[in-house]
Parts: structure tokens; sequence; C-alpha cells
């Protein structure tokens, strides 16, 4: 009879084994923004597999969620139904509107311990420009990225231009693009010098061309915004006229979409777009292409840009130490130099550049230095507090010049006051 009950015994523990597993995991959700730039589910995927092997406590759930701004959405959706995500990969620059919803808890009230403070501090000082706030780390960089040119060698060659040599300034662009557009016996373009996209981001590619000439558009604060400095009129009109005036850019707007498809099928000599796809551009290209620095004007730069991860307040204290585990794992050395190398975003922190991995794949690929190089002279992406609405009337201002609409004076002028009005709640 003995034997029985142990035999019971033991086959009872054996039975509620999984429900005592289960019961001890702690799932971590999070909405990853797939409309980025490529198919990158399955890498997304295999990290969250490879991570819950070396953590079987800890179920991670990716969850799909749309571009960066259908993810924004969801995402307080779900927070105000009750049942919001652990974590989320969005835009570095929600950092105001999250934290003025309520909706994330800050990283510095969580990594409390040594390790996690030298953590923090261990990303790119141009990457921790819209992820901290108040004193307060809020978002931690992930998939990060700077605007970079793009250009066809070949293209530059038939055009008696060194193949090699992108170009340095805004006078250097315009006379490079000039040589570059092609038209047939009927004046038709066949060919564009320049393509900047102005659909999707026109806030974040207008930035490249603000900051070369040498001016913020907002304050650190994020209730103050600068758009109707000279400095930044003039870096407008440079814009506009590349196709108006010039006529070396295509007119009207600019899809963000199917400017790098534009590239490949040789209707563009050069472009700007971010250098999260570079893996895109290495893999699609069937010619010889470089990477550059933005060219400059006063100076050299651009705005970072890419996403980060934010913790979801609703989280139990269980759900937050598995997710700064998670985050720190997928952050490593290790993991950032993997995800720069299969995606083209930046390796966030120095160290990932240390590996032998990062350092066989740059010696091989030298193009992919070039964004981590320009993290020097970058600087922070437009980010406010009502940013959805303050940008939107940026960017109504930037299409209404670039289609002719306005004046960039104008238009300007007209974004400024709109921002104003939004952001004076804001001022102390």
């Amino acid at each position: 009879m003995a034997s029985k009950l142990k035999q019971w015994t033991a086959l009872a523990v054996f039975a509620l084994a999984p429900m005592l597993v289960a019961a001890q995991t702690t799932e971590v959700s999070f909405y990853y923004p797939v409309a980025v730039g490529g198919p990158i589910t399955k890498l997304v995927d295999s990290m969250a597999a490879d991570f819950e092997k070396e953590n079987p406590a800890i179920k991670v759930k990716p969850i799909y969620s749309g571009t960066y701004q259908e993810s924004i959405v969801k995402a307080l959706t779900a927070m105000k139904s009750g049942e919001p995500p652990v974590l989320s990969v969005l835009l570095s620059t929600d950092m105001f509107t999250l934290i003025d919803e309520g909706a994330i808890v800050d990283w510095t009230s969580l990594a409390t311990a040594a390790d996690d403070q030298a953590w923090m501090k261990s990303f790119y000082p141009a990457f921790m420009e819209n992820s901290q706030t108040g004193g307060k780390v809020w978002g931690i960089p992930f998939q990060r990225s700077t605007i970079v040119l793009y250009w066809n060698k070949e293209m530059f060659k038939e055009a008696g231009l060194d193949p090699n040599t992108a170009p340095d300034s805004w006078r250097e662009m315009l006379r490079y693009a000039q040589k570059l557009t092609k038209r047939d016996a009927s004046g038709n373009v066949t060919q564009w010098g320049v393509q900047v996209p102005s659909s999707g981001f026109p806030y974040w590619l207008f930035q490249g061309f603000t900051t070369p000439n040498n001016v913020l558009l907002m304050d650190k604060a994020g209730s103050q915004t600068y758009f109707d400095k000279p400095a930044v009129i003039e870096a407008l009109q440079y814009w506009v006229d590349l196709s108006q005036k010039h006529k070396v850019m295509p007119p009207g707007i600019i899809e963000w979409g199917t400017t790098p498809k534009d590239f490949f099928e040789k209707k563009i000599a050069m472009m700007w777009t971010t250098t999260g796809n570079l893996t895109n551009v290495k893999n699609n290209a069937k010619f010889d292409f470089g990477v550059a620095m933005l060219p400059s004007s006063k100076r050299r730069g651009s705005p970072t840009g890419g996403g980060n991860f934010y913790l979801f307040k609703k989280s139990t204290p269980a759900q937050q130490q598995a997710a700064l585990k998670f985050v720190k794992w997928m952050t490593s050395a290790e993991r950032a130099a993997q995800w720069g190398i299969e995606t083209g975003y930046v390796a966030v922190r120095p160290q990932a550049w240390e590996t032998v991995a990062m350092r066989k794949y740059a010696a091989g690929f030298p193009p992919a230095i070039v964004a981590r190089d320009q993290l020097e002279f970058s600087v922070a992406e437009l980010s406010t507090h009502e940013n959805q609405r303050v940008t939107k009337a940026l960017n109504d201002g930037l299409q209404a010049a670039l289609t002719g609409t306005k004046k960039p004076d104008q238009a300007m002028k007209d974004a400024q006051r709109e921002a104003e009005r939004i952001l004076r709640a804001y001022r102390k």
C-alpha cells in the first residue's frame, strides 16, 4: 500500500509540474512596430526565444503592432482599457506624451543596483538626449538611427564625379545633383540628382537640414519650439529650392516608403534616409553604393531617430523586474551588435562596437561605421509635449512649402504660431 501511495504521489507531482512551472513564469508582453524598414519579425522572435532559453522563468510575448504611429495609439488604448503591454518599443520622441499620459515608469527608479546604473550610463550620449528628462531615464535606446546620404557610385562615375567621394556641403550637393540629373530630348527627367522624402517623417528629414545649419527646433524641456527662426527658414528654403528652383529633385511630396525602391531602380543618384535602411540597401542594390554623413552648411549633423523601450506603469513588480532583465539582455554588447548587423540600425552602446562580430562586420562593410561616427554631431529628434500635434503643425508647414502652397517663411511662421498655442499650457 505504501508503495502504491508513493507511486500515486509521484504521478501527482509529475502531473502538477507544468502547472507549477506556469505559475512561476512571468510573462513580458511587448509591442513592436514591425513597419520600420523590413521584415524583421523573425529576428525579434529568434532573440526572444534565445532569451527564454537563458531565462526559463520569463515568457516574452512580442506583439507586432504596425507602424510607430499605430503602435503608440494601440499602446495608449490598451492602457486605458486596463490591459497595456508590459513593454513597448515606441519612438524616442513619444517620451513626453507617455509621461503626460501617466503611462510609463521611469527606469531610474527601477534600475537601482550598481550594475544597473552603469548600464544606463553606457549608451551613446546622443541617444540619451531623447531618453531622459527631469533627471530621470524614461526610455532605453534600442533601434536607433541617424539620417545618412546614400549614393550610386556608377552614376557618379558616369557624371564625371569621383565615385568614392560624397558631397561635403550644401553647395557641393547641389552641384553634384545638377550633374546627376538627366533629361531626355523632350526635357523630361529620366534620372533625378537627389531625393529627400517628405512624407512619413518630414519633420525628421527637415532636421537633416536645420542641424547642419546650426539651429535647434525645440528646447530640452519640450515646451518651446523655434520653427520661425531665420536659420530654420533658410534651411527650408534650401530644401524647397532643390525641386522648385534648381529642379534636381522630384517636385511635390516624395514618399518615404518608396524612396529606397527608387534608388534600387536607378531613378535617383542620391537619397537621404535612415541608417535603418542600410541592410535593406546592402541586400537590394545591384550596384556599388556609398554611405556618407549629411552635407554640412555651418556644421555637421543629423537628428537621431528610432525607438526606445518603455515600461508601462500597470505592470506588476515581477513583470517590471523581468522586463528590466529582458531589456538589459537585448541591449547587451553582443545583442546590440547582432541587432545592428542584421538590421542596419546603429548599435546603441560603444561596447557593442568592440565585440568580435561587430569588428569583423565593420571591417568588411565600412558604411556601417558612418552613422556611428555621425553621432558626435547629432542632436535630439524633435520631441515636445503634445508631440503629435506639434509635429503635425510642422509637417503641414513643410509640405505646404514643398508643394508651393506657401512660401517657406510664411509656412514656418504659421507652424510656430500653432505650436505656441499648443505648448503654452506646459510652460512654468
